[in-house]
């Protein structure tokens, strides 16, 4: 009972704030363009899980494809083949795949390419996070895909050999003290100044409900969250983005909220204004914002548009609505910002990327 009456208060503040926060934000005009990636013949997006861009402009997109895996009871059956990954110049021309038919490439979920231009695909289905140099080679994994079948377990009397550190993530149930079993279901990834990495694991519905960080070489550091509501508890860390000052933000869509840690992973605060936060980007800059994606897979009806906020969780404007129709949404899962006015959106249900032009102080958008 006395949680009861302590949360209560807090809980009726941050409703009402969240719904003065979305009501009263202004609508920024803006245009888009849904037609400027030129794909060649017989080779299809489908849904876009993750959009990326480069120091060169050249645009990166990691999409759902083909099959991606058969679940028969308790076990799960994986296919190869069932994501790709494409590179396009600035202007839409068509370059490349990038990993045509890699082991780890099952069900896409995010991609980020970080400040040295190195590709990171983020896979939910293979359990795995995969990192390419500009030459489409990988050049660091974490995670592990799981078995087509059960492995039997070791002897009792079997002792591992010991850890010494490095890649920990080497398969599911390896792994020591707070790592755990490794990746389950991965969402997102993100870097601060000093290289280290950052991954939003527990895609929803799993047992992690955890952000763990490795330093640059790939070497455990630390992990912190569990399932819950609370300050550093998750409910679906759907994406997490980092600003130059070296903070975490998270997007805790099933606790719609984002919140906020130092880069070792202390509480800093949180914020509930931007409905369920499915996807993220922050701009670079002296002056940065974030961008946030309200969108919610069971009522994508009711949501879609995008909010630009600032580091302290104000929200200074918001454009779009849900639909599939031009300057429409359709469940926004990728945000690419490479400079304040110009984005990158990818959409699960439209199987579309759309380049989003703002006009900030141009009053309300037209459709």
């Amino acid at each position: 009972m006395k949680a009861l009456l302590r949360f209560t208060p807090l809980a009726l503040v941050l409703f009402a704030s969240s719904v003065l926060a979305q009501g009263s934000a202004p609508e920024i005009a803006y245009d888009t363009n849904s037609t400027f990636l030129k794909w060649p013949e017989h080779i299809y997006m489908g849904e876009p899980a993750g959009v990326a861009a480069d120091s060169k402009g050249h645009i990166f997109i990691y999409t759902r494809t083909g099959e991606e895996n058969l679940t028969t009871g308790t076990s799960r059956t994986f296919v190869r083949g069932g994501s790709k990954l494409f590179e396009f110049e600035a202007n839409g021309t068509y370059v490349r795949e990038i990993g045509q038919d890699l082991y780890g490439f099952i069900r896409a979920e995010r991609l980020r390419v970080d400040s040295q231009d190195f590709i990171w695909a983020v896979d939910s289905g293979s359990d795995m996070l995969m990192k390419f140099d500009q030459q489409g080679h990988i050049v660091m994994t974490f995670g592990r895909k799981p078995e087509a079948v059960d492995v039997p377990a070791m002897p009792p009397e079997y002792e591992p050999p010991p850890n010494p550190g490095r890649d920990p993530f080497g398969g599911r149930g390896v792994g020591s003290g707070e790592l755990g079993d490794g990746l389950n279901r991965p969402s997102d990834v993100a870097f601060d100044s000093n290289g280290n990495i950052f991954i939003a694991d527990g895609h929803g519905g799993t047992s992690n409900y955890r952000v763990i960080k490795f330093d640059k070489n790939g070497v455990f550091v630390k992990t912190w969250g569990n399932k819950g509501n609370g300050p550093g508890q998750f409910q679906w860390p759907s994406a997490i983005v980092i600003d130059a000052k070296n903070n975490l933000y998270v997007a805790d869509k099933g606790n719609r909220r984002i919140q906020v840690f130092d880069d070792d992973g202390t509480f800093k605060t949180e914020y509930h204004n931007v409905g369920f936060p499915a996807a993220m980007c922050i701009t670079p800059g002296a002056h940065q914002y974030i961008y946030v994606s309200n969108s919610n897979e069971r009522t994508n009806l009711d949501n879609g548009e995008i909010y630009k906020m600032e580091l302290d969780g104000t929200v200074v404007g918001r454009f779009g609505k849900a639909g599939k129709g031009p300057k429409e949404f359709g469940t926004v899962n990728s945000l690419d910002c490479r400079s304040e006015n110009e984005l990158t959106v990818g959409e699960l249900l439209n199987w579309r990327v759309q380049k989003v032009t703002l006009h900030p102080g141009s009053g309300k958008s037209g459709n």
